[in-house]
């Protein structure tokens, strides 16, 4: 039996009304439940209580692999066993029903029960029930906050969240973040805390001196300000801990550690019960002088601990007998969890300062800024991108398709949640261990693909019942980055279906490889479409690994994709030879110049791009490589730090280095796009685009294998050089959403020292850096298709690392230096960079959004060979367009999520694209009507949810905390109220706004 609660004030009502039975539903348990802040121990007003938290630190994966971890093998590198951690502690908490645990990580978790018996499930459903066993965080791996896009957090906390509450229900939904490896932390990550309806935050890691200023200030707990846009609905409370997450110095008691334990025999000679316990509550003592309250934190755990839980908790069981035991003690030991911490924090009534920055860069000490891993793997940083790129397209073909949620898809979304891990997509994981995140990945993007293809199968056939759709393949390219589809290159005739996963109508140019110079391109209507044939570039075909027979490259434009849908094409080979080809490759060797209408481009004498506007906003530009040695010492002292995966640490006596431009360029035009392919050297390369009607340079660089034969470290940055005045400040993404400002050599929140000025000054840009210039109201932006490293070290100038490869590990834990090789050499690395410049306006606004989607969301190209299909054959049996819509959006409006539920329903957000004041015409709220949205069915019924899908809106009741009297919270917003119309579903959004429902859908008539 389930028993679903829903309020009757919480429904959005439309007609015909079902009420759904998933989601955020409630197991009608008979056992007794006691969970929450109501099982939390009692502390004493009148003494120092100190909530001792036990805790495992699981890392999905980092020295070795996720499923190594788990079973606890190649304990040489690592001894390490997630199955022993979790049956220890719950054999544990069975044995002193005062005992607390901690779990975080859903992946660990989830894998670990399925492997037990139905006794054993019972016993830990108690333990989740009594809240003895509390899940914190929640999500299927403990994120990285620098590198992961907005999109994919969401998501792995989602399916985090939705396993925790089909599994265990109500209690084991989360209520605290708990991010305490993360090396710096991001405003967008508390801002999505505070919409999950989290309490509040606690982490481990900030810089030194920001540590250092808070913990004299008494200021490491503070209401953190995420969002300017969402107000006081998106302010989060922080806790800083006081020792990362580990013990106090001496009273780590796991089979790991050599602490000394606690002897309570008096008859011994090595009884130290009172030595112990004055040495540990010396260590309280001087913790309890940084915080407010008379409640400390006391994290007892580590990476991995309690494979033995008792060696833990018998030795804690006596530590807070003995505290509590002393004569005249002002302290009150307990167990605890973050959750009862931060609640007896929040009944003192307290008044709190604010913080609206975020923790980048993080430092831990004045040589070590962790900096590098912003760049670290940058091939698998890229293919991070793509996998969630291709699961929104799988998810939303499923729901369009009418496909239900299967085991597939679930293999897929794991896949991901696990790449979000701080030790994953962050590029700081062995190389063994990279090389399985890939194997991951790889696994689910071809579950992925039989999908895409069920729907697509589904989906195009005109006549249901075509036996033909049957034998339809539609396979996806891969490797379209290095020019690289055996589909396209080895086949005559192919159609090509290309997807739009975005919320607007798409005009996109279509690249594809072919070994041929000579194509035809007909569109659903039977036009045939002008084409464009460029010749791959030498480097390009070069790539190491790269198996391939295409030599040019294929270019049409596809208009007016429709959203949520696609247009197929139908490609064929040119016949005869001898007919006149427009397509034909044209050589630009004799052309110094390209750019279309608005630009000059140019290469200059030292292999610099040369751009100049031809507009009244006219900006002058260069764009060069150049790259830092990679500082090596013995790491034994701060200033002996070596450049490695987590830091970046150039050498500052060699400064910047220039290449020696050896290289050579080509300027190819035609109908449709120019391009200038430059080779600058043996490993460094680039092609510049400009396509007509795109308001965007293109830079797709090419960097590796980095030459190391003078046995130096490198790491390659580009640079965008400007005459704008940018006055030390320029504009950086939080995780792919709001833009927070930076200014060079400046923290918001304490006096810097800085003693390295380059590292100090990179920040992440996971999506977008730019630079304004304000007299001349004058803007560049540079958009990324993965993760970089950046910042902007002089006036006018933007600067990104794109790849590097170290000779030295930074001492920092995974022992290897960053040297990634492939093919027998060094991993050579292929990106994009788009480029917009122009005036301040809501034009620009708007182009950098659009940008900033296509991205993230790319059309997905599926290809279907054929052999002796004509034209008219296919559209006579095929549907050559389709739209998951029926109406436009307004182009501040995107669907962010659409994917299959449970029980047939649906998950839908909708998310407002743009922040509080950025534009004049489109930060505005705006309305949308969901109820006829979708051109296949019909919305039968919304429920609305916190952003994590896994609590009623209405049910919602986070902690209230109060700032002090000079921090007066501004800009707060409240929530619209809800539509309670009888025919349509309209749901309102207020600027950077992110709306979460649960939809029964209905077949339209």
């Amino acid at each position: 039996m389930l028993k679903i609660i829903f309020p009757l004030s919480f429904l959005i009502f439309v007609k015909n009304f079902v009420i759904p039975t998933e989601a955020a539903v409630i197991p009608n348990n008979q056992e007794e439940r006691t969970c929450g802040y109501e099982s939390c121990a009692k502390v004493d007003p009148t003494k120092l209580n100190i909530h001792i938290v036990a805790h495992s630190h699981d890392d999905v994966g980092w020295l070795k692999t996720v499923d190594q971890y788990y079973y606890g093998n190649r304990n040489r590198i690592q001894v390490a066993g997630v199955q022993y951690i979790i049956n220890s502690a719950v054999k544990s908490l069975q044995e002193n029903p005062g005992r607390r645990f901690i779990y975080v990580e859903t992946a660990f978790l989830w894998k670990w029960w399925l492997r037990q018996d139905e006794k054993e499930r019972a016993v830990v459903r108690s333990l989740i029930n009594e809240g003895r066993l509390e899940i914190i965080g929640g999500g299927w791996s403990m994120n990285d906050e620098a590198v992961t896009h907005y999109h994919s957090i969401i998501d792995q906390f989602t399916w985090g969240f939705r396993r925790l509450n089909d599994t265990f229900g109500e209690c084991a939904r989360p209520k605290i973040g708990w991010q305490i490896d993360p090396f710096g932390h991001s405003r967008e990550q508390a801002s999505i805390f505070a919409q999950m309806g989290f309490d509040g935050l606690l982490f481990g890691r900030l810089d030194y001196q920001d540590k250092s200023q808070r913990m004299k200030t008494q200021t490491p707990e503070f209401i953190w300000k995420s969002s300017s846009s969402l107000g006081e609905s998106s302010n989060l409370f922080t806790t800083v801990l006081y020792n990362t997450y580990s013990p106090p110095d001496g009273f780590c008691f796991d089979i790991l550690c050599s602490d000394e334990p606690l002897i309570d025999d008096h008859e011994i000679p090595d009884y130290n019960i009172d030595r112990r316990v004055e040495q540990f509550l010396a260590f309280v003592n001087k913790q309890a002088k940084a915080y407010k309250t008379n409640n400390v934190i006391i994290t007892m755990g580590n990476d991995f601990n309690y494979q033995n839980a008792d060696t833990w908790f018998t030795n804690l069981d006596k530590l807070i007998k003995y505290t509590n035991q002393r004569n005249g003690s002002t302290h009150h030991a307990i167990y605890s969890t973050p959750s009862c911490y931060l609640k007896a924090v929040n009944n003192k009534n307290s008044l709190w300062t604010t913080k609206s920055d975020d923790f980048f860069p993080y430092a831990s000490d004045p040589h070590s800024y962790w900096t590098g891993y912003y760049t670290s793997r940058p091939t698998i940083k890229f293919y991070e991108r793509m996998g969630n790129n291709f699961l929104q397209v799988v998810k939303q073909l499923s729901v369009l398709s009418n496909f239900p949620d299967n085991e597939q898809l679930e293999k897929f979304r794991e896949a991901m949640g696990i790449l979000q891990h701080h030790d994953a997509v962050t590029g700081t994981e062995k190389q063994h261990v990279a090389n399985d995140y890939s194997r991951i990945l790889t696994n689910g993007m071809s579950d992925g693909e039989k999908i895409s293809a069920n729907a697509l199968r589904n989906l195009l056939p005109k006549d249901k019942n075509s036996e033909q759709k049957e034998s339809l393949e539609f396979h996806s390219c891969l490797l379209l980055n290095i020019s690289s589809c055996e589909h396209t290159e080895n086949n005559q005739i192919f159609i090509v279906t290309v997807y739009n996963p975005t919320s607007r109508p798409l005009t996109t140019h279509v690249r594809l490889p072919v070994k041929g110079t000579s194509y035809r391109v007909k569109d659903y209507i039977g036009t045939e479409l002008v084409t464009q044939i460029i010749p791959i570039s030498e480097t390009v075909k070069n790539i190491p690994g790269r198996e391939s027979s295409a030599l040019y490259e294929l270019v049409f434009l596809a208009m007016e994709i429709p959203p949520l849908g696609y247009q197929a094409f139908y490609v064929s080979d040119k016949h005869p030879q001898s007919e006149f080809q427009s397509d034909q490759p044209v050589s630009g060797q004799h052309s110094w110049y390209m750019g279309g209408n608005a630009y000059d481009i140019s290469v200059d004498n030292t292999g610099k791009v040369v751009i100049q506007s031809k507009r009244k906003d006219s900006i002058k530009l260069t764009q060069s490589f150049h790259y830092y040695e990679g500082a090596e010492g013995n790491n034994e002292e701060f200033k002996n730090r070596s450049s490695g995966a987590y830091i970046f640490r150039p050498n500052l006596t060699a400064g910047i280095k220039d290449f020696n431009y050896k290289g050579n360029f080509q300027i190819f035009r035609g109908p449709l796009l120019e391009e200038l392919q430059l080779t600058v050297n043996e490993w460094i390369s680039q092609v510049v685009r400009v396509y007509s009607g795109e308001d965007r340079i293109e830079f797709s660089w090419l960097v590796g294998p980095i030459d190391i034969n003078d046995e130096i470290g490198k790491e390659v940055i580009t640079k965008y050089t400007t005459d704008l005045k940018s006055k030390g400040k320029f504009l950086t993404d939080s995780n792919g959403r709001e833009m927070l400002e930076r200014k060079r050599n400046k923290r918001p929140t304490w006096d810097l020292d800085l003693v390295e000025p380059i590292a100090g000054n990179y920040y992440p840009i996971t999506t977008k850096i730019s630079l304004r210039d304000k007299n001349r109201k004058l803007k560049m932006a540079v958009l990324t298709d993965r993760p970089q490293g950046g910042g902007s070290l002089k006036d006018g100038e933007i600067e990104l690392m794109v790849h590097r490869r170290l000779l030295k590990d930074d001492a920092f834990g995974v022992d290897e230096a960053l040297n990634e090789t492939a093919y027998g050499t060094g991993l050579v690395a292929r990106g994009e960079h788009s480029l917009i410049i122009g005036s301040e306006s809501n034009s620009f606004v708007l182009r950098e959004k659009n940008e900033a989607v296509r991205l993230a969301l790319r059309p997905w190209i599926f290809i279907t060979p054929l052999e002796n299909t004509s034209y008219d054959d296919w559209k006579k049996n095929y549907k050559m367009q389709s739209s998951g819509l029926t109406k436009t959006l307004p182009p501040n409006v995107h669907i962010l999520t659409l994917e299959p539920w449970k029980d047939g329903n649906v998950l839908l957000r909708l998310e407002h694209l743009f922040e509080s004041g950025e534009s004049g015409n489109y930060s505005i709220p705006v309305e949308v009507n969901i109820q006829d949205l979708f051109s296949t069915f019909t919305v039968a019924s919304v429920f609305e949810t916190t952003l994590g899908g896994n609590q009623w809106l209405e049910k919602k009741d986070r902690l209230k905390w109060t700032p002090e009297a000079n921090e007066i919270l501004e800009n707060d917003s409240v929530l619209p109220p809800e539509s309670e119309k009888l025919d349509v579903v309209n749901v309102l959004l207020n600027p950077m706004e992110i709306r979460t429902f649960i939809v029964k859908l209905t077949p339209r008539q």
